[in-house]
């Protein structure tokens, strides 16, 4: 089961979706729809069902949002965390063979576009990273086997 937590900016991002979709794109749609409707046979109108098909895709991510936005539990920076990895901690590791990597630990819902700098909370690599500290030594079960990796640097953004 996916974790239901999101960073403030990840939630307005969501936010930001949900507005855009109800309050400009869909409108726009359904002027489209409307029109290639008010033309007549609808089974060969490119125009008709090209769009309707968007403004279904439309309303399946609208009500997604809707369902999924009241039960996220928006996760802020707190003073505590400071010096551990938490939720929302930017981090920086390295393993035995010199690989470097550097992610934010957000909520599945926040990964989308270039996931390189986002890990999910649920990831095997998240959960063995929380409440390490720099320099820690943590184990990572891979498909290829237990991996090492040491914790460099924790940021958080304020």
């Amino acid at each position: 089961m996916k974790t239901k937590l999101i960073t403030s900016q990840g939630y307005a991002k969501l936010r930001e979706e949900h507005d855009y979709l109800w309050y400009e794109k869909r409108p726009k749609i359904t002027k489209i729809v409307t029109w290639a409707a008010s033309l007549g046979d609808r089974s060969e109108n490119a125009d008709y069902t090209f769009n309707k098909r968007v403004l279904r895709q439309i309303d399946r991510r609208v009500r997604y949002l809707r369902k999924l936005l009241p039960e996220l539990q928006i996760i802020e920076y707190s003073p505590q965390q400071e010096g551990k990895v938490f939720f929302g901690a930017r981090v920086e590791i390295e393993n035995d063979a010199g690989e470097i990597m550097r992610f934010k630990i957000v909520g599945p819902e926040e990964i989308y576009g270039d996931t390189s700098e986002y890990i999910s909370i649920d990831s095997p690599m998240a959960r063995a990273l929380l409440k390490k500290q720099v320099d820690d030594e943590f184990s990572v079960k891979t498909p290829t086997g237990l991996k090492e990796w040491w914790v460099l640097s924790i940021e958080y953004d304020k």
